[in-house]
């Protein structure tokens, strides 16, 4: 199946933009700061996932995988800083940590489907 059919790659396309969107609305100062953390760790989610579907091998598919799982809590975690100091409300993150949320169990499922 070619990564673009994947519902995880649709979805972690769909969560990247959401952050680039809610990334907008923070501090022109942070730009280098957690805005760059935020993009980079959702941009690379599905090109992950693109990456691992491209290689040859199970096991390097299953890296590629994790390492996209990985970048999914690093994103859940700078979205729940970025409440916490003031740059986003609860509200504002609410619909990208739903899709990271789904993504995280999409992962799983893919994951141990692999391995097994």
């Amino acid at each position: 199946m070619h990564y673009k059919d994947l519902i995880v790659w649709q979805r972690a396309m769909d969560l990247t933009t959401e952050i680039y969107r809610l990334t907008k609305k923070m501090p022109k100062d942070e730009l280098y700061g957690l805005t760059n953390q935020l993009r980079r760790a959702t941009v690379s989610i599905p090109s992950n996932i693109a990456e691992g579907n491209g290689r040859a091998s199970t096991g390097d598919y299953v890296r590629f995988l994790v390492i996209a799982r990985g970048s999914v809590s690093e994103v859940e975690t700078q979205l729940l800083i970025c409440v916490r100091i003031g740059y986003l409300l609860e509200e504002d993150i609410k619909t990208s940590l739903g899709l990271c949320e789904e993504i995280g169990r999409l992962l799983t499922s893919i994951i141990k489907k692999l391995r097994n």
